[in-house]
């Protein structure tokens, strides 16, 4: 697994949000973007750090900040997710897993004495210039908005 480091630019990217709609970095020229990879709609973890990206939605958009979230389901099982819980953001399927290679966050990982591949909850912040400014291994899932807001804040 090969996360990007700190000042590495914005990698070119395209996938398909939940309404069919094509995203590509350059969707996103201009602003700062979140990016969060998760590892399952409608589980407990990934279903409390949407919300609170969508409960503090309206901050981040004060700030310039888009976010949009990945995961391997498909995109019915993301209109379905955003549908329920009222998203306003997009979630990109990734059930090639290309983007998840791409920021590496896909890999070996451990529960329970399993060991199996699958999708480390990562979130990835960048500024206006595409450029790799914060990266949160281990996001609190519940404030996760309230960690977005305080690392873009203390980088003014």
């Amino acid at each position: 697994m090969n996360k990007l480091n700190i000042g590495s630019s914005l990698p070119a990217f395209s996938g398909m949000e939940q309404n069919g709609a094509e995203l590509n970095a350059d969707s996103f020229k201009g602003k700062r973007l979140v990016i969060y990879f998760y590892p399952k709609d409608n589980t407990p973890g990934c279903t409390a750090q949407a919300c609170s990206l969508r409960d503090d939605y309206s901050s981040l958009l004060e700030k310039n900040i888009a976010v949009v979230g990945v995961s391997a389901d498909s995109v019915a099982s993301h209109k379905k997710f955003v549908d329920k819980f009222n998203l306003p953001f997009p979630l990109i399927a990734d059930t090639e897993k290309a983007l998840l290679n791409l920021f590496g966050v896909w890999g070996e990982k451990k529960f329970m004495g399993k060991t199996y591949d699958g999708i480390h909850r990562t979130t990835f912040l960048f500024d206006e210039s595409g450029t790799l400014i914060s990266v949160i291994e281990k996001p609190n899932t519940k404030n996760h908005a309230s960690e977005v807001l305080a690392i873009y804040e203390s980088s003014i």
